[in-house]
């Protein structure tokens, strides 16, 4: 594939997570307002998307493939150094957190059980996701020219289908309310 087609594929892409960076650098602009852990995520979001818009111009620029590559690697083990850094911070933070709580005798609903749901839906969707990808490619590489070819269209969509009901019940249980939304001092 030609570096310019490369190129404009990592500047899409560098532009598309704007969604990611643009508020990593508000946790950055903040400052000590933000938890230590937060700043070193924002960190590692801007690094990685920082090395993926300079690639995208190296891409363009540089002639032999091993200039972009390098900056990407460089850009990856930055930002993975950063999240590493994060997820440590992170961890201490939170005992300190039930460190306090023990000593006042009360726990209250933490925020982790929260987000761990939403990793968790995130984490499906990626699975489904690759899966949709490779069950495409599979249709399309083992069904030569008189292949149904609407089953590449009607795999993905399933799958997707699938778990988007899956993530709806998961977010609505029957009988009533989710647990994370009930009031903790309330049945």
């Amino acid at each position: 594939m030609a570096q310019p087609v490369l190129a404009l594929g990592a500047a899409l892409l560098t532009v598309s997570g704007s969604v990611w960076y643009v508020p990593a650098l508000a946790d950055l602009r903040a400052g000590d307002d933000r938890p230590r852990s937060r700043r070193d995520a924002a960190a590692a979001c801007v690094s990685a998307w920082g090395a993926t818009g300079v690639t995208a111009v190296l891409l363009l620029v540089a002639g032999p493939w091993w200039v972009p590559a390098l900056t990407a690697a460089a850009g990856a083990a930055v930002s993975c150094g950063f999240r590493t850094r994060a997820a440590v911070r992170r961890r201490r933070e939170a005992e300190e957190t039930a460190r306090h709580w023990a000593r006042l005798g009360s726990r209250p609903q933490a925020a982790e059980d929260r987000s761990r749901t939403g990793r968790n839906a995130f984490a499906a969707l990626l699975a489904a996701g690759l899966l949709t990808a490779a069950a495409t490619a599979a249709l399309l590489l083992t069904g030569g020219p008189t292949a149904p070819y609407w089953l590449t269209a009607a795999v993905p969509a399933t799958l997707v289908a699938l778990f988007l009901l899956l993530a709806a019940t998961a977010a609505h249980p029957p009988g009533g309310r989710h647990p994370a939304n009930r009031h903790p001092g309330r049945p």
